[in-house]
């Protein structure tokens, strides 16, 4: 077969699923997901039912396959503002604030199942490792607490900022992005600088301490307790 007549059918093709995935998102969006059918979507594109089939078996798979286009979309928006100008920290809001706005623009409704699929976690771990890499750099600047591996900070993110999807405006957008961007600066008391991957000692050094701290405030707790006043009050 020429060449010509290949590169023909795969534009054909393209521009048919093209077609059948925003038409299908779009009925969901008017109407729900349970209003919608194979036969409404053959008539709203204007393919035939058999021809439908062939290229997807149901609603279900022709919403997967939208959403993983979508998620494509996303990753090349957030790896673009990833590597936008700005130091480590303006690249990092950048990126989480993109993100938090794409979690509220998911429909709810389709949510359990558009969260399927094996590109789907393809996809995720992408972005995860996106996050981690950036928070590592920002570490290693001295904007990120460094006392918390990079990778358990982007899972925090992530999961925080997924909160996105339920919050009714901008603003309130804005103020989780704001809030989850706090807990990354780590407490009072914790050097910037100190890079976790170069120095895991000193996180080490920091929990064999606490152990002891504790039970020195709980020993003076107990000296409270029984006589119900400071010490150098009895005296």
């Amino acid at each position: 077969m020429p060449k010509l007549w290949n590169e023909t059918i795969r534009t054909h093709r393209h521009a048919v699923i093209e077609t059948i995935l925003d038409t299908t998102w779009r009925l969901v969006a008017e109407q729900g997901l349970r209003a919608i059918t194979m036969s409404q979507i053959a008539q709203e594109t204007g393919i035939a039912r058999a021809t439908l089939y062939r290229y997807f078996p149901d609603v279900e798979a022709i919403l997967l396959a939208w959403h993983e286009r979508h998620i494509a979309i996303h990753l090349e928006e957030l790896t673009a503002l990833r590597h936008r100008g700005g130091d480590p920290w303006q690249r990092l809001e950048r990126v989480l604030e993109a993100y938090a706005f794409i979690s509220r623009r998911r429909a709810g409704e389709l949510g359990a199942l558009l969260h399927r699929g094996e590109k789907v976690a393809q996809a995720h771990q992408e972005l995860t490792d996106l996050v981690r890499d950036l928070l590592a750099e920002a570490a290693r600047a001295g904007s990120v607490r460094n006392d918390i591996d990079p990778a358990e900070l982007a899972g925090y993110c992530l999961h925080a900022l997924g909160a996105a999807a339920s919050v009714p405006s901008d603003e309130g957008v804005h103020r989780l992005v704001t809030l989850t961007l706090a807990g990354l600066t780590g407490p009072a008391g914790t050097a910037p600088g100190q890079d976790f991957e170069r120095h895991p000692e000193r996180h080490a050094q920091r929990h064999e301490v606490e152990p002891e701290a504790r039970h020195e405030q709980g020993h003076q707790h107990g000296l409270h307790g029984r006589s119900g006043q400071h010490p150098q009050a009895s005296q």
